[in-house]
């Protein structure tokens, strides 16, 4: 097989996985009507779902395909998040996929009040030590500002996402799959800890030590 129709073969799976994941996302609620964005990496640039597209109803042949200077090759016209995404990719070279939601409970989260700045966010789960770790707290900015782009620059390699204030979750990862499942994670655990009155006490640093020893857990 070619080395250009090899690329087209994979750029077709990621397609239909964007779409998989999209669909598997706005059916579990974690993002409705037109909010929330996909995006993955290619060799020759990237795949990002089209502004003002439902997730739930997403065609893989229209999804914008943008080279690596950020031109529109194919597809329909690229979310307005297309820069925040970029600045994921060009601080994080292990990243091939990233999710952003509006996630319902994580965004009630920075409603109410996050655990800290930092951390939006204390390790109660093993789970959202070992999949998610710690997630910082963006300042509101309005969608699309690049301030947001330039802050997640700086934070993406020391995390595995953020969390927009009033506007949800951005999480990364080795692949579409891999960021949603992180984000999931993320949203069930905000979901956990709004629900548990009082508050459940965090996990002790011995438990701590245990998952980073046995998992490699980043906490």
């Amino acid at each position: 097989m070619s080395t250009s129709v090899s690329a087209r073969t994979e750029e077709n799976r990621v397609r239909e996985e964007i779409a998989r994941i999209g669909a598997d996302l706005y059916g579990r609620r974690y993002t409705v009507g037109s909010a929330g964005n996909i995006s993955a990496r290619l060799d020759d640039g990237w795949l990002i779902t089209p502004t003002d597209a439902c997730l739930g109803h997403l065609d893989p042949a229209k999804i914008a395909k943008v080279d690596r200077d950020g031109r529109r090759v194919s597809g329909d016209a690229p979310s307005k998040t297309l820069a925040l995404h970029r600045a994921v990719y060009d601080s994080s070279p292990a990243v091939h996929g990233v999710v952003h939601t509006h996630s319902t409970h994580l965004v009630a989260l920075t409603l109410a009040g996050v655990w800290q700045t930092d951390d939006v966010l204390p390790p109660i789960t093993p789970y959202q030590v070992m999949k998610v770790g710690h997630i910082p707290l963006i300042p509101y900015c309005r969608p699309g500002d690049p301030r947001v782009a330039e802050r997640v620059r700086s934070l993406a390699g020391q995390v595995r996402g953020v969390l927009l204030e009033r506007l949800g979750p951005v999480v990364w990862g080795q692949s579409v799959s891999a960021a949603a499942w992180a984000l999931e994670e993320l949203e069930e655990t905000a979901r956990l800890w709004l629900m548990t009155t009082p508050r459940p006490t965090p996990l002790s640093d011995e438990q701590l030590d245990e998952l980073r020893a046995t998992f490699g857990a980043r906490w």
